[in-house]
């Protein structure tokens, strides 16, 4: 298999979308580095559950809003990669880590818009940055996006803005990085039954029938339906895929 001892990190892999996409990669014979922020518990389940599977893991803590944090982060993980890899390196970067924030365009506060702009924006940026030294050439980058980049629902202005610069984002670096044979795209999920936001779309009826409604294919969206597809993205089959936006949302609102 030609992705034998690649190895991936991603970040925010403790829950949700992340985990999945973990959990994915593992399976397409990827070693996995993820992050977590505050529930180390959660994240060494997915680790064990790696591990379990004959893949490697290792889990850090990583807020992906505190820019300053990065350098030590890259330090323990390169370093834990040289002492039982014997390279610093890795291959795939997964910038998943998020938050969202539900507030209509009129009473979104300062504080919320910053927040969406470390977390979904700024982090990426400088985190994808840092990474870049210890990047295989060759490697890839998947950017997390959402769908309401391409719709728009109300209270989602903050949220959905920062994914809409994350996609332009992922252009200028599918472009700078190409020459180092590094893709770059970004995945961008419809409504996923996760705790994301609350957990709305998978535990309010309401929410769940008209998501449902507004889809092409008839139902709610799973974590299982996002991971198996980051996971493709960093394996050669998806060698000429770069610079795309991938929507993966069952056909909402089409």
């Amino acid at each position: 298999m030609e992705t034998k001892n690649k190895i991936a990190v991603v970040t925010g892999g403790s829950r949700g979308l992340g985990r999945n996409a973990s959990l994915a990669l593992a399976k397409k014979g990827i070693d996995v580095v993820l992050t977590y922020h505050s529930n180390k518990q959660d994240a060494e389940n997915v680790v064990s559950e790696i591990r379990a599977s004959g893949r490697k893991a290792e889990a850090y803590q990583l807020d992906t809003r505190n820019v300053q944090s990065f350098d030590h982060f890259l330090q323990q993980v390169t370093e834990h990669l040289q002492t039982y890899t014997g390279s610093p390196n890795f291959d795939y970067l997964i910038n998943n880590a998020g938050t969202g924030v539900h507030a209509a365009f009129a009473e979104t506060t300062e504080a919320q818009v910053d927040d969406m702009i470390n977390t979904h924006y700024k982090g990426v940026f400088f985190l994808t940055q840092k990474a870049l030294a210890y990047l295989n050439d060759g490697g890839a980058i998947v950017n997390i996006s959402t769908g309401l980049a391409r719709f728009s629902m109300p209270g989602f202005a903050a949220y959905a803005s920062m994914k809409g610069a994350i996609e332009t984002l992922t252009l200028y670096q599918a472009k700078e990085l190409g020459a180092r044979g590094i893709r770059v795209n970004a995945v961008a999920p419809g409504a996923i039954a996760t705790d994301f936001g609350g957990g709305a779309t998978r535990d309010v009826p309401e929410v769940n029938s008209f998501i449902k409604s507004v889809t092409a294919l008839g139902r709610v969206g799973q974590p299982d339906d996002i991971g198996s597809v980051v996971a493709f993205l960093c394996t050669d089959e998806a060698r000429w895929i770069t610079g795309q936006r991938i929507e993966i949302s069952g056909g909402m609102n089409l």
